[in-house]
């Protein structure tokens, strides 16, 4: 493996491991690939631990793009920077870092706004490429490997735009808070942001993996009086009470339809109910356990399939708001360094998120026990 560069020297090429996928659903094989050195504003990041989100599995199995593969998945990350592009002023070698699934430039419409996180210039990358120059920097015997959200962290290295990574603290524990980069964050954020949950408010929360139970921790720390819970897996009920669900709810024990028991313990709707499950059937149950007048649904998961809402209109006639969550609003850069302070100042629950640590080369496992739903988020530590 080639040495980080020495920053009288420019970067050059590298070879390391990675994770590739080569079609969708196959397991993923370790290869030799060559990583090229960071373009203008982009830095190269040595990975140290990568967690498994639910959209890696998701994106991995999807069938909807077979022309990006082979490509190396992976977005939730932390890792120490090993050389940057010109251009590049926030980032040294030797920087610790968050990757992020997208990015915050400062400049454009949204960015200069105070209402989003959609940046225009290093949104959410759907097609397997760099933002800049729309290439990739991952190649396998000169034929190019696709990237996922512009990280691909399922690598020992790899190169991001500085505008989608966040100098951390070198005293923060990397293998806990590359959960900030994606899952934690979003759920927080969906409660703290975009519902802007109130003290004394009830709530429901279709799905309690990370980011369902990262929206309970939010939402208890707002002071909500009623959180519920609800999930198939039985298990998630202790898992619930931990993170601050109050009650639960398991739609396989009913005989009735979620939402009707929902409306019982909240006295006819809950104030706010968040869709975590990436079912976009579940966004129509979430609406419909909402309170008329006042209710507001946010719906954060990505679906397997059917990607398309419906709902009768009178859900939204009856003053029900049906809203989306991205990131949980955060904008990378201005508000992630934040959340790491609130972790460190043990003022949110993180730790408690991470059910598995793996190496790097049981990576393959780590997602059969995503798949089988025996965990909330592995962490694969990569080799030192």
């Amino acid at each position: 493996m080639a040495a980080a560069a020495s920053s009288s020297s420019p970067p050059a090429a590298i070879t390391c491991r990675a994770a590739v996928a080569w079609g969708p659903g196959q397991a993923l094989v370790m290869e030799d690939v060559e990583v090229a050195p960071p373009g203008p504003l982009e830095i190269r990041v040595k990975v140290v631990s990568t967690s498994i989100c639910r959209s890696d599995v998701t994106q991995w199995q999807s069938t909807a793009q077979p022309d990006l593969f082979p490509r190396i998945f992976g977005h939730e990350a932390s890792g120490v920077v090993e050389s940057v592009g010109e251009g590049v002023t926030e980032f040294q070698v030797g920087d610790h870092a968050l990757t992020v699934f997208i990015g915050e430039c400062m400049s454009c419409k949204h960015c200069v706004s105070s209402k989003s996180n959609m940046c225009q210039t290093l949104g959410l990358e759907r097609k397997g490429v760099m933002h800049s120059d729309q290439t990739t920097r991952f190649s396998i015997g000169g034929k190019p490997v696709y990237h996922y959200c512009a990280v691909s962290s399922f690598s020992e290295y790899a190169v991001v735009h500085s505008g989608c990574a966040v100098k951390v603290s070198p005293t923060m524990p990397m293998d806990r808070i590359c959960l900030l980069s994606c899952g934690a964050s979003a759920g927080l954020g969906a409660a703290w942001n975009v519902a802007d949950v109130s003290k004394g408010s009830s709530v429901v929360i279709f799905g309690l993996g990370t980011v369902g139970l990262s929206v309970a921790q939010g939402a208890k720390l707002r002071g909500a009086s009623k959180i519920i819970g609800v999930d198939t897996n039985p298990d998630k009920q202790e898992k619930g009470k931990s993170f601050g669900v109050t009650d639960f709810i398991n739609p396989a024990e009913l005989n009735e339809p979620v939402q009707q028991v929902v409306k019982r313990l909240t006295d006819g709707g809950a104030d706010y109910s968040f869709e975590c499950v990436g079912d976009t059937g579940v966004v129509s149950t979430a609406l419909q356990s909402c309170s008329d007048g006042w209710g507001l649904t946010v719906t954060l998961g990505v679906p397997k399939a059917k990607p398309e809402v419906s709902a009768h209109y009178g859900l939204l006639l009856s003053g029900r708001t049906l809203k989306g969550s991205l990131f949980g609003g955060w904008r990378p850069k201005s508000d992630i360094p934040l959340l790491v302070e609130k972790y460190a100042n043990k003022e949110i629950q993180v730790d408690g998120l991470v059910t598995h640590d793996m190496p790097f080369s049981d990576i393959n496992k780590a997602l059969e026990l995503m798949l089988q739903n025996r965990c909330l988020r592995c962490v694969i530590h990569m080799p030192k």
